[in-house]
């Protein structure tokens, strides 16, 4: 029966005209060369090798030889080099970078696909530092950066909406939402109990910059959370209003544990990018990456 590895070791004899360098590229013993060598010889009944001085030269057979196998033998090297790429893409630890309000819902994604990632929290010019110093491997952002030494690619995008309760009655502020009587619905809004993540309620600034045409709303938040995903958590088992990102949301919407108020066509969406440095090794990953998230996002 033939032996795969005896045609290897033929390669590589072939090539470089010396058992001893096939035997250093092979990382094998000199004797070993020549053993599979002879056995491969019995197998095909003619001489491939004639000794010289320094080395081996091929007979006529050899190079008969070398023309038939050597497609196929590059061919069934580079698949397997590229499973060998795979398992090692697939075990290795990877380092991510992402805002700590979006490891929930677009972090946790990952965590299926991966058997090992080391999540940084900071927010998105810290981690292109990292990333741009090869301190993190990728990095979720929400900011584009124009940069030569790394790879940044468009991902998907999410958006800002007002969420409420399961408990709130909605009829009021559904109907003026309808009627587009923004005055109407910014009193609805103030007489609400607030929920942020920030103390500086960021979020909701934006929001009102955007949807009232204004820098700075009258409210005040009741419950500053510093995390947005237990923000909402907490917030469906209470009552009240927040201002967040869609994607944090759309699940417990779903579950019937908040209640989607207000996603205003005035709130614009912002893009959702993956950063890596540039490394080959690093490729495969970065699709894998890149087509989760699209999914998530899309």
């Amino acid at each position: 029966m033939v032996n795969l590895e005896w045609y290897r070791t033929f390669k590589s004899v072939y090539k470089n005209g010396n058992f001893s360098l096939a035997a250093k590229e092979l990382f094998i013993s000199q004797p070993a060369v020549s053993q599979q060598i002879v056995m491969l010889e019995a197998h095909v009944g003619y001489k491939l090798f004639n000794r010289k001085s320094k080395g081996v030269e091929p007979t006529e057979y050899a190079k008969l030889l070398n023309n038939l196998i050597i497609d196929a033998l590059d061919r069934l090297e580079n698949v397997e080099n590229g499973f060998r790429a795979k398992a090692f893409n697939a075990n290795r630890l990877i380092t991510i970078g992402i805002s700590r309000h979006l490891m929930s819902s677009i972090g946790s994604s990952l965590v299926s696909k991966f058997d090992f990632i080391d999540f940084t929290f900071h927010n998105n010019d810290v981690l292109f530092d990292l990333v741009n110093s090869k301190k993190l491997d990728f990095a979720i952002l929400t900011k584009k950066f124009d940069t030569f030494d790394t790879i940044q690619k468009k991902v998907g995008d999410i958006k800002q909406i007002i969420v409420g309760s399961s408990n709130i009655n909605l009829t009021v502020i559904k109907q003026n939402i309808k009627s587009k009587d923004h005055l109407a619905i910014e009193n609805w809004l103030n007489d609400q109990k607030w929920y942020s993540h920030d103390a500086g309620i960021p979020h909701i600034k934006l929001f009102w910059l955007h949807v009232f045409a204004k820098k700075r709303p009258s409210i005040v938040a009741n419950y500053i959370i510093p995390s947005e995903y237990e923000m909402l958590k907490i917030l469906g088992r209470n009552t009240g209003v927040a201002v967040t990102w869609n994607i944090n949301a759309k699940n417990l919407i779903q579950e019937n544990k908040l209640q989607l108020i207000w996603n205003s066509k005035e709130m614009p969406s912002t893009d959702v990018f993956l950063l890596s440095g540039k490394n080959e090794n690093l490729s495969p990953i970065f699709e894998e990456i890149e087509t989760e998230l699209k999914e998530l996002l899309g």
